[in-house]
């Protein structure tokens, strides 16, 4: 099977990501943990991202907004599928990051849906620079804004979490919660804030 960007942001996104029903449809594969979601994800599209990372990120990014965002999220999201609990869920964000820092430098994000900013924008929410993350409430703020009436809880939630994250990174300077997969000693600070109910993401 060859997979195209298309063929990615079907599987991701659906038939019509800009209509309210996706919201309905696809938020249960967005965010909720599933070894079977996993497991396709990793059966389907594992050879896509090396493929990506070995150079053919570079191709899908100049073919427009769409294909880009097709590139980011096998970069950013499908990466932390394939590889759940290991350090090389985190290998491909700076790869990710820098497709979303081109897009926005040519405002190809102003070109797509709610949705679709938000997985465009997600690399820089995953950044542990702290830049990175100012930049992230930034633009959730924007997106907020400018949501459409359907949509607008969904990116309200997205600026909730963007804003978490930020204060995570102002606190800590990093993301504690991943100490233990980059086997990374966490301090006395970061060990009572994982302590606490619901810490990390």
């Amino acid at each position: 099977m060859t997979v195209t960007p298309e063929t990615v942001l079907d599987f991701w996104l659906g038939d019509h990501p800009s209509q309210p029903a996706v919201l309905e449809t696809k938020q249960k594969l967005w965010f909720q943990k599933s070894f079977e979601t996993d497991r396709t994800i990793a059966d389907t599209f594992v050879t896509t991202l090396a493929d990506l990372a070995a150079g053919e990120a570079k191709t899908w990014a100049k073919n427009g907004a769409r294909s880009r965002l097709a590139a980011i999220i096998v970069l950013d999201q499908f990466s932390r599928n394939i590889f759940r609990g290991h350090r090389f869920s985190f290998t491909h964000d700076p790869m990710a990051k820098n497709l979303t820092l081109t897009g926005l430098a040519f405002n190809e994000d102003r070109e797509l849906s709610e949705v679709e900013r938000v997985f465009f924008y997600l690399p820089l929410e995953h950044s542990e620079s702290l830049d990175d993350q100012k930049m992230s409430v930034k633009l959730f703020e924007e997106l907020a804004r400018e949501a459409r009436p359907a949509f607008k809880d969904f990116c309200e939630t997205t600026l909730d979490y963007a804003r978490k994250h930020l204060e995570v990174i102002e606190r800590f300077g990093r993301f504690p919660h991943r100490n233990a997969v980059l086997r990374r000693p966490s301090t006395r600070e970061e060990q009572a804030y994982l302590s606490e109910p619901g810490a990390g993401f």
